[in-house]
């Protein structure tokens, strides 16, 4: 859904997020063998030509006495103009490839009749206001509407599709004050991380002088004066020189919290906290919703942990303005100064505070502690045996919104704030809770759900009443869209150790188990995100009208079952990732559901990476292959951008042991002509997916993947046995993935899905 999701001044995340595209289903009559895997022309004598790399055999790396060659280490330069060639004759490939996919343009015309539909995002209320977000269908991106209430007219507070022509400035991260009185936003250009904020007075739409640049992974949070807020930023990346920010590779370090104040210039703007020693470190500051303390979480990567600190905000004799001339910092208070475990405040009365930990407790618990006297911390809702507390919200005063999951699906509980005995079980469809909105002291509370089948429904829930009421406030109805036609199913896959790994698999009812239906295969496996039932236009297409299966495999890396989960799939467990992906490859294979020829891999970000690292691995299991913006070099991720934030899933090549893990997987190092093994065998058809706003995981590493790919299986032979293409879409003025435009995501959907129709032989029905 192209819906801000609401977050609660949420811990900032430097994650590899999964970009949660489509996954299909339906059935379909296959083209005859080998024609479906063959090259664009049809032609299965026909071969791509392909344009020439330089390879520059003087790069070498010694890693701990083992050298490593990088022949293309002159991708990196995104500015240089050989590189800049380089992607312009890929990208004529690709187009080329493209025009020559039949069901190119039934795909984007039927993705656009059903993306014009109207969306909804939960409302919340600030001072004497609720606010959500709409899209009226197609627009670039959703617009922040205001109303005095819910059954009120209401206006327009923000809409980003005025400020680009092309859409590709989005609303990145937001905070009303607490009045009602001021909105603070950041805005981040063509897809990249690096947003600037802006203020506007909500009364009279009028903007105010407040701008501050370098904003990266930051909430904002104000303080209850509505005096001004904390955001986090780091140095500009090269002083005093024009960059197109999100192009450029620059390692991000030294992290800061600043308080600015309304009216201001930034540079007045007052530094909070900064910790020099440790220049990866990333912060994030919030204020907790009685106003009296400001919180401080400090995480060293990615993993699930953080530092807590605390600064009581009365007992600053001057305010925190009092710091502006000072050399100082705040006087924060040590209350978690490790990183054995996660710490997120769930509710506080006064010094009494509540949290939601990992601590002890791999699916999480609430716990209880005075911050004045933390000898003593009790356990307020222990671990569950089986299912993961995802999120705990106090509601109705002194109640508990608890979110479960239980194999990969969401249940919602009203529970005892002081106790946390359970009080109701609220009725909820299979599928995930995609919002909650609510405060502490509200009797009424919005609940956001989907499901593969549902686009959205947002629930009304009224805690006043004995029992809790849950009724539709809002339901997102899509045309055309038959509901009743498509099944989901899940099931257990036992992988190469025996571990039950969970997949869901959609498709169209009563399909008979012929091995006769295309089918697309997508995986994540990272970071500790959990890849939950979610809605998807292109899928349902690819499901009506081309006969596939789509399926969804909750590998481990994720956080589909809690931390243990996690790290059975990170560091040196990572080979679990690829071996659950290939048995759920297999297992639809030998159920029936497909061929190898006919089954398409698909992931983002983290999930690129498992892409191609399974063909490198299994380049027999599959037909097809789609790999988003993946971390292709293992052993250079950490050099650019916030890749050093990685290293607590991957490990580090500057660590020996760590080396080892890596080398083994890393898809950029293990491209290997399958023939030499099996004769006949080739890689299947593939199409990596990058864009040049890309500042999470830059475009270095598909352009230097593509290269490789395409010297090993193609160039370097004459009549090579890889005649499956090879290809790279290259977005421009777009990034990781977050805010990109609704055109953009038709245009992708529609490049992406028709090469892989093509590639495995679907076609395209009415």
């Amino acid at each position: 859904m192209l819906l801000l999701r609401l977050h609660k001044s949420a811990p900032l995340r430097l994650l590899l997020l999964p970009r949660r595209p489509p996954k299909p289903s339906s059935l379909l009559r296959p083209r005859p063998p080998r024609a479906a895997m063959a090259s664009v022309s049809g032609d299965a004598a026909a071969r791509l030509a392909y344009p020439p790399a330089r390879r520059d055999a003087s790069v070498l790396d010694d890693y701990h006495g083992v050298r490593i060659p990088d022949p293309y280490r002159w991708l990196e330069d995104p500015d240089a103009e050989e590189t800049k060639e380089f992607v312009a004759r890929q990208a004529e490939l690709a187009e080329a490839v493209l025009a020559g996919c039949p069901d190119r343009e039934s795909l984007r015309r039927e993705i656009t009749r059903l993306f014009d539909h109207p969306r909804h995002a939960a409302p919340f209320r600030r001072g004497s206001k609720y606010f959500y977000f709409h899209n009226s269908g197609l627009q670039a991106q959703s617009v922040l509407y205001m109303q005095d209430d819910l059954d009120g007219e209401a206006e327009v507070l923000l809409d980003p599709n005025t400020l680009s022509k092309d859409g590709t400035v989005a609303l990145s991260t937001y905070s009303i004050s607490e009045d009602g009185t001021y909105i603070a936003y950041g805005l981040s250009e063509s897809g990249s991380d690096w947003v600037t904020i802006h203020v506007m007075s909500i009364t009279n739409k009028q903007p105010m002088p407040d701008k501050l640049s370098w904003v990266k992974f930051s909430s904002i949070s104000w303080t209850h004066d509505g005096k001004g807020f904390f955001y986090g930023r780091y140095p500009a990346p090269r002083e005093g020189e024009e960059l197109d920010a999100g192009t450029e590779t620059n390692i991000n370090l030294n992290h800061q919290i600043y308080y600015h104040v309304m009216g201001t210039d930034q540079s007045q703007d007052i530094l909070c906290w900064k910790d020099p020693e440790h220049p990866k470190y990333s912060f994030g500051a919030s204020v907790t919703e009685d106003g009296k303390y400001i919180i401080l979480g400090t995480y060293e990567g990615c993993d699930p942990v953080n530092k807590l600190y605390y600064c009581e905000i009365s007992s600053l004799p001057h305010g925190i303005e009092g710091f502006r001339d000072t050399q100082e910092m705040l006087p924060f208070v040590k209350l978690i100064d490790n990183f054995d475990a996660q710490y997120q405040v769930v509710a506080n009365d006064g010094d009494e505070f509540t949290f939601l930990t990992n601590k002890s407790s791999p699916k999480n618990k609430l716990v209880r502690v005075n911050i004045k006297n933390p000898e003593l911390w009790t356990d307020v809702l222990p671990e569950h045996e089986k299912d993961v507390l995802e999120s705990a919200d106090a509601v109705n005063n002194n109640q508990l919104l608890v979110c479960y999951m239980s194999d990969v699906k969401h249940i919602l509980q009203l529970r005892d704030l002081r106790t946390g005995n359970l009080i109701h079980q609220l009725p909820l469809d299979i599928g995930s809770v995609s919002e909650i909105s609510c405060r502490r002291e509200d009797k009424e509370v919005f609940i956001g759900f989907a499901s593969f089948l549902s686009p959205g429904i947002i629930y009304r829930c009224n805690l006043a009443s004995t029992v809790p009421e849950m009724k539709i406030f809002r339901e997102i109805s899509v045309p055309g869209f038959d509901r009743t036609s498509l099944q989901v199913k899940q099931v257990f896959v036992p992988s190469k150790d025996g571990t039950k790994i969970p997949m869901f698999i959609m498709s169209k009812k009563d399909i008979k188990l012929d091995g006769s239906h295309p089918t697309l295969l997508y995986g994540y496996g990272g970071f500790n995100i959990s890849l939950t039932p979610s809605f998807s236009v292109s899928r349902v297409v690819l499901c009506k009208n081309m006969g596939f299966v789509v399926c969804v495999a909750n590998i481990r890396g994720g956080g589909e079952y809690g931390e243990e989960w996690h790290k059975a799939g990170a560091l040196a467990m990572k080979q679990n990732c690829f071996d659950d992906f290939a048995a759920c490859a297999e297992f639809l294979i030998s159920d029936g559901y497909t061929s190898s020829r006919q089954l398409c891999i698909e992931g983002g970000s983290n999930g690129g990476l498992l892409i191609a690292a399974s063909i490198n691995q299994r380049p027999d299991l599959f037909g097809c292959a789609l790999a988003h913006v993946g971390v292709m070099d293992m052993l250079r991720f950490h050099k650019f951008t916030i890749g050093h934030a990685w290293t607590t899933d991957y490990g580090c090549s500057d660590k020996e042991e760590e080396f080892q893990w890596l080398i083994k997987y890393s898809p950029l190092h293990n491209v290997r002509r399958p023939w030499d093994q099996h004769s006949g065998s080739q890689y299947p058809a593939t199409m990596l997916l990058t864009a040049d706003h890309d500042d999470r995981v830059v475009p270095l590493h598909s352009l230097k993947l593509l290269a490789t790919l395409q010297y090993v299986l193609c160039t370097s032979i004459e009549d090579t046995p890889q005649i499956n293409p090879i290809i790279g879409r290259i977005d421009r003025k777009s990034g990781h993935g977050a805010g990109r435009p609704t055109q953009k995501l038709i245009d992708e959907a529609a490049d992406r899905y028709s090469f892989m129709a093509k590639m495995l032989g679907a076609t395209w029905t009415e």
